[in-house]
């Protein structure tokens, strides 16, 4: 949403599809899943006037709004995708098929996935750690508002400490939010690592692909 309240950013958008551009490289296959706080924040923007099935099935379908934004954008840059969805809307998106995401990959495509898990009550940290294991990838990769982990939020309080490498059931039992902890639980199961960095700083997501030492390793 760049510097507004609400909506899509064209060009908080468009920076965002020039690095994932030049993340790219020959002998790496990337996919993506992309949250909707920028339009939806689920329960909180309910104002307790509707439930939290309906309000997550909100969220749901606002990813699917940012999924093709960040397509159309991506494709601009000369990057070819595919977008799948966990909910079906065959007119706008393939339905999330584990094999078909896997070809896609294969053959140098960037694959989006919206609709986060389909269900209601799971967060994006939740749906990006099931894709990954669903698709065997080698790391998630969590692109946030600051530098990495930290000992507390650093945005809340200024003595909270950076921390450069943490296990995720050292991250579990110190209740880090840095992450939801089913997302940290099935990342820790699959034996996925977790890279959490800056998305503002140019060139980050460049580094954290090519599996560069950037923000916190959670291993």
């Amino acid at each position: 949403m760049g510097k507004g309240g609400r909506g899509i950013d064209a060009g908080a958008l468009r920076l965002i599809s020039v690095e994932i551009a030049a993340a790219r490289a020959k002998d790496t296959q990337l996919a993506i899943v992309i949250g909707a706080g920028n339009i939806w924040r689920g329960a909180k923007d309910g104002g307790g006037m509707i439930d939290r099935v309906t309000s997550d099935n909100m969220g749901m379908m606002a990813t699917m709004m940012n999924s093709l934004a960040l397509q159309a954008a991506l494709e601009k840059e000369g990057v070819p995708t595919r977008v799948q969805t966990a909910i079906h809307v065959m007119q706008l998106a393939e339905p999330f098929i584990r094999r078909r995401a896997i070809r896609h990959l294969e053959k140098g495509r960037v694959v989006i996935f919206a609709g986060g898990t389909g269900n209601p009550y799971f967060t994006t940290d939740t749906a990006a750690a099931l894709r990954a294991s669903e698709i065997e990838a080698q790391a998630l990769l969590k692109a946030t508002q600051v530098d990495g982990v930290y000992t507390d939020d650093p945005r809340a309080n200024p003595k909270a400490r950076p921390i450069k490498e943490i296990s995720c059931a050292q991250a579990l039992q110190r209740n880090l939010r840095f992450m939801d902890s089913s997302a940290l639980s099935l990342c820790r199961e699959n034996h996925i690592p977790i890279t959490v960095f800056n998305l503002h700083v140019k060139g980050n997501i460049k580094l954290a692909v090519a599996g560069k030492r950037v923000g916190t390793l959670v291993s």
